[in-house]
């Protein structure tokens, strides 16, 4: 639904398009344990019945069942996010998009939260070859518990995740939770409560929190992970964000200029998600939308009002200005606690995920999808003549 939308805005002309390759079992183990990616790859609907003490090992139950196509899904996954971090590190792009990644609730030997394979740590295991600091910011309304825990004892991510916190999936993310050892003080929580809106979140929260990390940090890159799921009208989150304020947090973010990796994540209201992301994609092109809705192979599931915005609801907002600031300030004291900058030894710079002898065969790919997306464009074009 979300390149329905790009495709009809005319958005796709102001991209470069690129398939990725899908990641395989050895690049999937550069972060998740060998007999975790083997069961992956193994387990199908047919067979289960077979791994019924690795599916409750693995956690492979309830809310992470075993599907047709699961491990072929993780590797597409995957592999957009290390692709992505690869044209940022070559400097082949200033931000990459890849709507299927952002997968953050993914454990080292486990699934959780519908997240089999961790895209997010594989591309920035990709970036830190390139970047000695790598700022990692998540939106979505549940924490990124996977992507802190993979660097929780590192200073060279910083892990930041604005979230629902109390009796709430995953229950993790408490303000306290500041990381170990040499990553003591390199993982901020700012846990919030139901009802946030645009103006809190926005001027109390996300962008002065951002501002202290930006100058205090100095990251070489970013990743930002944009659940949906943090907007209003959410069928399981419990913020009343507008699809705008979403928007302004990229927004807010690519002004700083560094290589920027956006992900997808959350999001269980499906024509809210395809609706935020194509405008955040736009922001990252720097295009205006109009508010009315092109038509689209999906127009219907956007009745009755056919916008491309997300208006907040009446929702209460539980947030108080002196909890707010409250959390705000320990952020900062705990930011204050780290050295400025933390510096990397010198190290060889490890070969890319993928070498430069795919570089042929990639852009034979990607002129021969960018071929096809002009006949989309025709295509699509032709019907709306026809639906007038």
């Amino acid at each position: 639904m979300t390149h329905n939308l790009l495709l009809n805005y005319n958005l796709l002309s102001k991209l470069k398009i690129f398939k990725p390759r899908r990641a395989d079992e050895l690049q999937v183990s550069r972060y998740h344990s060998d007999d975790y990616v083997q069961f992956l790859k193994t387990v199908t609907p047919d067979n289960m019945e077979l791994f019924a003490q690795q599916l409750r090992t693995f956690n492979v139950v309830e809310d992470c069942p075993v599907f047709d196509g699961m491990f072929q899904f993780c590797q597409i996954s995957a592999g957009g996010s290390i692709d992505g971090a690869q044209k940022l590190n070559h400097g082949q792009s200033d931000i990459a998009i890849n709507w299927a990644g952002g997968l953050h609730h993914a454990k080292k030997t486990e699934a959780s939260g519908f997240c089999y394979v961790n895209d997010i740590v594989l591309g920035i295991l990709e970036l830190l070859k390139y970047h000695q600091r790598v700022l990692y910011i998540d939106i979505d309304v549940h924490h990124g518990d996977g992507v802190e825990e993979a660097f929780y004892n590192t200073d060279r991510v910083m892990t930041v995740s604005f979230h629902k916190f109390g009796d709430f999936f995953p229950g993790t993310g408490d303000l306290t939770d500041i990381g170990v050892g040499k990553g003591k003080h390199y993982s901020v929580n700012y846990p919030l409560k139901d009802g946030i809106s645009d103006f809190a979140y926005l001027d109390q929260v996300f962008k002065p929190v951002i501002q202290h990390i930006m100058d205090w940090y100095r990251p070489g890159a970013v990743v930002l992970q944009c659940g949906a799921d943090s907007l209003a009208g959410d069928r399981l989150g419990c913020f009343n964000l507008s699809s705008k304020a979403h928007g302004e947090c990229v927004s807010f973010v690519k002004k700083f200029g560094l290589p920027m990796l956006v992900l997808g994540g959350g999001g269980y209201t499906i024509r809210n998600v395809a609706r935020c992301w194509a405008y955040e994609t736009a922001l990252c092109c720097d295009v205006d939308l109009e508010d009315e809705l092109p038509y689209n192979e999906f127009i219907e599931y956007y009745a009755p009002e056919y916008r491309l915005h997300i208006p907040p609801s009446n929702m209460v907002d539980q947030n108080g200005r002196e909890y707010l600031d409250h959390c705000r300030m320990k952020i900062i004291e705990q930011l204050r606690a780290m050295p400025h900058a933390p510096s990397v030894a010198q190290h060889q710079v490890a070969p890319d995920t993928y070498g430069s002898d795919d570089e042929d065969e990639e852009e034979d790919e990607r002129e021969s999808t960018m071929a096809r997306y002009e006949e989309e464009m025709e295509y699509s074009s032709e019907d709306e003549q026809l639906q007038l």
